[in-house]
């Protein structure tokens, strides 16, 4: 419904323009101001900064927007103090001792459970193929950032604000050792962990809103090719009625694997391709690496070469480094000369009819290697207020850096449309230029259970927009196992089917009929709750409450909930139950089963259960087959009053496309419904703030009962009473 009130919500959006102009940008404060001290930088944040810090060799800050401003001493009655120290070793060292019944999250990406209690990591970002490498303890991003729950439900964030090397150790406190300089230390305390996890969004930056078709399932394989592979899987979606948005390109479509270049043979023709994707309402993602082929006559790497844009060795020479292509030269992404020229790369590729733009390897990756990268001593020159200094610095920003060049150009070739970037290594903030995944995860039982707590936490550490390859990238998953990942896969808030090179096909109609129901079944009831999820990812863009969040943020205080990590939540409404979870601990109150497909579908052991609180309304749409047929027209509303009878929730709505939404093209409507004494429902819907029409027309509320869901009749209002039917 439309509303002329150009007025945004609290903090509704963070432009593009403050984001790019804020990161990395902020001045380094002179030493002797900083080395041991403490201060207050908020109301309940706190920044303590160690003897040994050297601002020339930890600033400017990668992870925060801003540099932070003190506000005076350490308040009275302030809990949480880091102690620093150097090791026998001679390591910078950070230890805060924990209270006893302290549950500990975060760290990101990392394998094992959600709480991060007696867990051991290593922050160096790694191309892991199938986790192996250090037990899955490091992997391809870096998040020093670690959220601790306390037994009341009070809780605070410490954030190491430091690029090198770096491990952490939560065996029985929070030990960080750096493998570089003393690096300062943030603690933000709030009440609740859910107002800790805003205040790192504030800190680090806010995600922001993505196309809405990149919130529909995806399906990709290292590789779709040639271009007929591509339209025939394109094509079998639409002709089964499978929804499906995405459609992406793995290195095969490339030139010899150089990047920015297209394979005469396989695809010929990369604007004619997309132009039919198109008209069958499918997107294109494409992948890009950072490793440049050292060939003459290339025009990258001649252009990269006339520059003197490479990362350099200890004695001044171009490095090259083995990857796809070869020898491969790679971009100083330090030196803004770089970025810009990165980004400026993009103009003719985007033109080919590219939808998004998927960075992979840029750890980064070199193979045959020990180290699986670049020595640690090699040069990146910086530039601009980063400084020169060796590849340990900037190792682990080296992804970040690489994607907000990515964004840039994206933005600079379509200025009119959001891009979507997918990325494999980030840093903390990275939330600001990309999406990401889990890696090359396995076909397997556990990686499959090992997804929820990866992706919790990955919100937990301020990227909300993640997901795992559903099915396993390594191996096949047999028929049963594929049937499980994608009954869960579409509450992943980056849904994604990807599996390797020579593995067995893994579209969902390639296990048989049974498995093709399945898949359908699960993937209709992620495009039916397109209208929540949509409005899930613009209060993530918003507060950076995640998309997934663990089962305890229902309750905080009550402990039993702290190790939940098979059952999970979608936004504050709904908690989701793998059908595989045996005695899942769930949270008091009310929490109704609910169903979205017809009573007619058979039940085929697979859909997880879902169950909705009680006191919010849950807006749900109908069938389609992209989000390009999305609507908001006819809603059907799951309503699951509290004990008062009372209900309410929220839908937001913009174009999908384009940031008309930052000028007020939006609107949030308020839907609320009150159950009255004689069993009949008094509904409305109010319309909110901003100028955009979604055109609501007709609802029905769907209530759920002992027998299954009760409908009412569809009604041509905004405001009315109706008498809900006996099941």
């Amino acid at each position: 419904m439309k509303k002329n009130n150009m007025k945004t919500l609290p903090g509704l959006f963070l432009s593009f323009g403050i984001i790019f102009s804020l990161a990395f940008s902020g001045k380094c404060p002179a030493q002797s101001k900083m080395s041991g001290t403490s201060a207050m930088i908020g109301t309940e944040m706190a920044v303590f900064y160690p003897p040994e810090f050297k601002s020339g060799e930890m600033l400017p800050s990668f992870a925060l927007l801003k540099e932070p401003v003190q506000q005076g001493g350490i308040k009275k009655g302030w809990k949480v103090f880091p102690k620093f120290y150097i090791d026998g070793k001679g390591n910078n060292c950070i230890a805060i001792p924990v209270e006893k019944g302290t549950d500990l999250y975060g760290t990101g990406e990392v394998t094992g459970g959600l709480r991060r209690n007696g867990k051991k990591i290593m922050l160096w970002n790694t191309d892991n193929p199938g986790y192996h490498i250090g037990k899955g303890n490091v992997l391809y991003q870096t998040h020093p950032w670690i959220l601790a729950v306390r037994k009341d439900g009070s809780a605070y964030g410490v954030l190491v604000d430091n690029t090198w090397k770096q491990s952490i150790d939560l065996s029985d406190s929070i030990k960080v050792v750096s493998y570089g300089p003393a690096a300062r230390v943030i603690i933000v305390e709030r009440n609740t962990p859910q107002k800790v996890v805003e205040e790192l969004a504030d800190l680090t930056g806010h995600m922001q809103m993505p196309p809405l078709w990149a919130l529909g399932y995806q399906q990709s394989r290292w590789s779709y090719y040639p271009d007929s592979r591509v339209r025939e899987v394109a094509s079998q979606f639409r002709k089964r009625k499978i929804p499906c948005d995405v459609i992406w390109m793995d290195i095969h479509y490339m030139q010899d694997y150089k990047i920015f270049t297209f394979d005469s043979l396989r695809f010929p023709d990369p604007l004619g391709l997309n132009k039919y994707l198109h008209s069958i309402n499918f997107r294109s993602v494409w992948m890009i690496d950072p490793g440049v082929k050292k060939q003459k006559g290339y025009f990258v790497y001649d252009q990269g070469s006339a520059g003197n844009y490479w990362i350099q060795t200890p004695q001044g020479k171009e490095f090259n480094g083995s990857v796809w292509p070869g020898p491969c030269a790679f971009p100083d992404f330090t030196m803004p000369q770089v970025r810009k020229w990165w980004s400026g790369l993009y103009k003719d590729y985007m033109a080919q009819g590219i939808d998004g733009v998927w960075n992979d390897m840029n750890e980064p990756s070199v193979f045959n290697v020990e180290s699986k990268t670049m020595p640690e001593d090699n040069i990146q020159r910086g530039g601009g207020n980063l400084p020169k200094d060796i590849h340990l610095r900037y190792h682990n920003v080296f992804g970040m850096l690489m994607i907000k060049a990515t964004r840039e150009g994206i933005l600079k070739a379509n200025p009119d449309k959001r891009p979507f970037v997918l990325s494999r290594a980030s840093y903390i903030g990275g939330q600001r230029y990309a999406a990401t995944w889990t890696g090359d995860n396995m076909s397997t039982w556990s990686h499959l259970k090992m997804s929820i707590p990866m992706v919790l936490n990955l919100g937990l550490s301020g990227q909300p927009f993640s997901g795992p390859d559903i099915g396993g990238f390594i191996g096949s998953p047999d028929k049963d196992l594929f049937a499980n990942w994608i009954a869960i896969g579409p509450f992943y808030p980056f849904c994604r089917n990807h599996t390797t090179v020579n593995s067995a096909n893994q579209e969902p109609w390639a296990y048989g009929r049974e498995v093709e129901d399945i898949s359908r079944r699960a993937l209709d009831r992620r495009y039916m709750l397109m209208p929540y999820i949509y409005t899930l990812f613009c209060q993530a863009s918003v507060t950076g409450l995640p998309v997934m969040r663990p089962v305890f943020f229902a309750d905080p205080k009550d402990r039993s909930l702290r190790s939940e990590d098979r059952a999970f939540m979608l936004g504050g409404d709904l908690i989701i139950v793998p059908r595989w979870a045996e005695n899942p601990a769930l949270p008091k109150g009310i929490w109704k089963e609910i169903s979205l497909l017809s009573p007619k579908a058979p039940e085929d052991g697979y859909q997880p259960k879902m169950l909705q609180r009680g006191g919010s309304i849950i807006p749900t749409a109908g069938i389609i087959q992209s989000t390009a047929d999305f609507k908001t027209d006819s809603l059907t509303l799951l309503v699951c009053f509290d004990k008062h009878g009372k209900a309410e929730g929220l839908m937001y709505g913009d174009a999908g496309e384009g940031f008309g939404y930052l000028k007020g093209h939006y609107v949030v409507d308020k839907f609320t419904a009150v159950k009255m004494q004689d069993g009949k429902i008094s509904f409305s819907c109010i319309p909110g703030q901003g100028d955009y029409d979604n055109e609501l027309k007709y609802f029905r509320i769907a209530v759920p009962s002992s027998g299954g869901m009760v409908y009412s009749s569809w009604m041509n209002k905004s405001k009315f009473v109706v008498k809900m039917p006996k099941k």
